[in-house]
């Protein structure tokens, strides 16, 4: 098990299915307080709760992002 979380950890932002706030304010150069913002909003798209940890789902993070002019 403990090996499979190493994996998990080198494996690249691009290719993971969630990505903690921070991971995602890394891949979209979008700030940390702007992301965390954005997943307190009601019904967001791409926000999956763990217990009280927020994630990021990265393919509808980036859906979202593609069918903005502006945030």
């Amino acid at each position: 098990m403990e090996n499979l979380i190493q994996q998990d950890q080198n494996l690249p932002i691009d290719r993971k299915m969630l990505l903690t706030i921070r991971e995602a304010a890394q891949y979209s150069n979008i700030g940390i307080n702007k992301i965390d913002a954005m997943l307190k909003q009601p019904n967001c798209p791409f926000v999956l709760y763990v217990g009280t940890k927020k994630l990021v789902k990265r393919a509808a993070f980036e859906a979202y992002i593609d069918g903005k002019v502006a945030i």
